[in-house]
């Protein structure tokens, strides 16, 4: 029968894949949330070993662990703000009514940070943080940088083009990525090499930080070790009050107003948005980094049915400018906490400047891990002692993560909420959203966006 194959047939046949030899039982793939909540349960028995047990080498390679993990998502950060940023402004040329986007964004970041920055008000004054704990104002001591609204404002125009990338000064970043966007669509198709490199550039970026992402879970033990190794459970003990209210007051905004925002205003499933944001949400969570996680949060916001176009601006945006956690509740809280500490009474002018520090400052908490400018910037503004950032400083990492989940969340929030009203929204993409983009996507796939174009022919 081979015979009568022809030269060309055999050929065609020779480039049939063969079918792969048989496997062993491959081990099931453990999901990559899995893998986090292992790396927070592992990181708090290494903690409490190393407290407990006083194994200082092991209290050394935790805290060298989550350094190392913390270090390496802020390598790409200044990079990749600039970039995303530009980026994002040239491509909102492709959408219709791009002014008429930006603006509803902006409008729904304020309003979701009144409700946020209410809701902490409310129950700093319900449960008082302050009262009852043990510590005074001699416990506190003054931040080395203290934000005030002169640092803010003259602070965005940098002084050259290199310090702000040397210093990691995201506001200056995001300030000269403005800028370049607005520069590159004035000029036109003369500036198209200059956004096919920022575009390749990003790309690139985005592709190491996935891969630190997939570290996230080694990360977690480190940061969640060093947490418990270092201070133990007897600081959570100090501030259990204030603790829980900064969780309870995230959990409102995470569980509560999010959801009910979406099933009125965008009239979508809050259930399936959890199940599409999730892994941006979790990551978050482990990385106390917005800006860090802001290619997972892309990736989720697109699959959740929002216009790419859209969500390379709205995200970006979002990531260095939409804070609910950091930049409304937490300094709402704090700002209590820290006035009862010191035995300071506040009033309703004094709340009003809260919620406006709140809603205008939130850019300067900038993304990155922490929120002790914000913190600066309303103690100042009320004329608090600044020694009240000292007592909360052993805290901040415990709090951070769950401050940092609730501002990610906000960020994909917002951009649904605008797609769902000016009808741009997929409603079969946000039904169908995958629980986890981390899982199954390797270096040797396709991304989603690039998977679903047909192929191209190829010149034989």
């Amino acid at each position: 029968m081979s015979a009568n194959i022809s030269p060309a047939g055999r050929e065609a046949a020779d480039r049939q894949p063969t079918a792969p030899p048989p496997a062993g039982r491959r081990l099931p793939k453990v999901p990559f949330w899995a893998q986090i909540l292992g790396g927070l349960v592992l990181g708090a028995l290494l903690g409490w070993l190393a407290r407990g047990q006083d194994v200082s080498w092991l209290s050394t390679t935790l805290s060298k662990i989550g350094e190392i993990f913390v270090q390496l998502l802020k390598l790409a950060v200044a990079p990749l703000v600039f970039f995303a940023i530009l980026v994002s402004i040239t491509n909102l040329r492709k959408v219709n009514n791009a002014a008429r986007l930006a603006v509803r964004t902006l409008l729904w970041f304020m309003i979701t940070s009144l409700i946020a920055v209410a809701i902490g008000l409310v129950i700093g004054l319900v449960t008082n943080p302050g009262s009852g704990t043990d510590l005074t104002p001699a416990d506190g001591a003054k931040p080395e940088h203290a934000g005030s609204w002169i640092d803010f404002l003259t602070g965005i125009i940098p002084q050259n083009v290199i310090a702000p990338f040397t210093e990691l000064n995201v506001l200056q970043i995001v300030f000269l990525a403005v800028v370049a966007g607005i520069a590159v669509l004035k000029i036109g198709d003369k500036a198209q090499p200059i956004l096919t490199l920022s575009e390749s550039v990003l790309e690139l970026l985005q592709k190491a930080l996935w891969w630190v992402i997939r570290l996230a879970p080694l990360g977690t033990v480190g940061l969640i070790g060093k947490a418990i190794a270092t201070y133990g459970w007897d600081l959570i003990g100090k501030y259990a009050t204030f603790t829980a209210d900064i969780y309870v007051g995230c959990a409102i905004v995470l569980f509560g107003v999010y959801p009910l925002l979406l099933s009125t205003v965008a009239k979508v499933s809050p259930l399936q948005f959890f199940k599409g944001a999730w892994p941006a949400i979790q990551l978050a969570f482990v990385s106390r980094s917005s800006v860090g996680t802001m290619p997972v949060t892309q990736r989720v916001t697109e699959r959740l049915g929002v216009p790419k176009e859209y969500a390379s601006f709205s995200v970006p945006f979002g990531a260095t400018t939409k804070m609910d956690g950091c930049a409304a509740i937490y300094p709402a809280i704090a700002a209590i906490f820290v006035a009862q500490i010191f035995d300071i009474n506040l009033g309703f002018g004094d709340y009003l400047l809260i919620a406006f520090v709140s809603v205008i400052g939130s850019a300067a908490t900038a993304g990155l891990t922490g929120a002790t400018i914000m913190l600066t910037l309303t103690l100042s503004t009320l004329g608090l002692p600044m020694e009240g950032v000292g007592l909360l400083l052993a805290i901040d990492p415990i709090l951070d993560m769950m401050r940092t989940a609730t501002n990610v969340a906000g960020q994909i929030v917002v951009p649904i909420i605008v797609s769902a009203r000016e009808k741009l929204l997929d409603l079969t993409a946000y039904g169908s959203a995958h629980s986890s983009p981390l899982d199954g996507w390797g270096d040797d796939e396709v991304p989603a966006e690039k998977a679903d174009r047909p192929a191209e022919p190829v010149a034989v």
